[in-house]
């Protein structure tokens, strides 16, 4: 019983920890954007935008 109750807690924290990754990479795209960048910072989810990043990147 301490065995899945230990693989559980692992998979929790494992899972945690990448939920606060992906909301900070959010953050950052939106304070980078929208701060830094002078634009909206919602417009950073756009396609048109993601389009441009990938079209200037190759």
């Amino acid at each position: 019983m301490k065995t899945s109750r230990y693989i559980l807690y692992t998979i929790l924290k494992i899972a945690a920890v990448f939920f606060i990754a992906f909301l900070l990479f959010l953050g950052g795209l939106i304070v980078g954007y929208g701060v830094i960048g002078d634009g909206s910072p919602m417009a950073v989810f756009d396609a048109n935008i993601w389009a441009n990043i990938t079209r200037f990147l190759k």
